[in-house]
């Protein structure tokens, strides 16, 4: 297989979304898997360091809400709430919200392993081969 250049890696179209039913609301939403900028931002938004760079604490404040945030979309793909709406999202159903944030950690590649990844309580993950020049 050859290898890619930086033109087709940033032309790929690589991100996943996925159209969800949501009858409790009359309709369907769409939810848009985070791109690896995003996906870091939410991920450091769970925890708040010390000045020693170890976890203080975890914030789960609307932490389920601040995700279907990020990955609500409208047929345009534009957030439909921005990080100052989450609250107001968060207000909705709570069972429709996990159902929701369910799809877009699997969307973003997210879940348990990456939440204990970002407090440093999981094992380090096998490196791979690399070569050195």
């Amino acid at each position: 297989m050859a290898l890619l250049s930086r033109a087709q890696i940033d032309g790929a179209d690589d991100r996943k979304w996925e159209d969800v039913p949501v009858p409790e609301w009359g309709g369907e939403v769409r939810l848009l898997g985070l791109s690896g900028t995003a996906r870091n931002a939410y991920e450091k938004s769970l925890v708040q360091l010390g000045p020693n760079g170890s976890v203080q604490r975890v914030n789960l404040e609307n932490s389920t809400a601040r995700l279907v945030a990020m990955c609500l979309v409208n047929d345009n793909f534009e957030r439909l709430y921005t990080d100052k709406e989450v609250a107001d999202l968060g207000r909705k159903n709570g069972a429709v919200l996990q159902e929701l944030h369910q799809v877009a950690q699997r969307l973003s590649g997210l879940g348990k392993k990456a939440v204990e990844a970002a407090e440093g309580n999981s094992e380090a993950a096998p490196s791979g081969s690399s070569t050195s020049a």
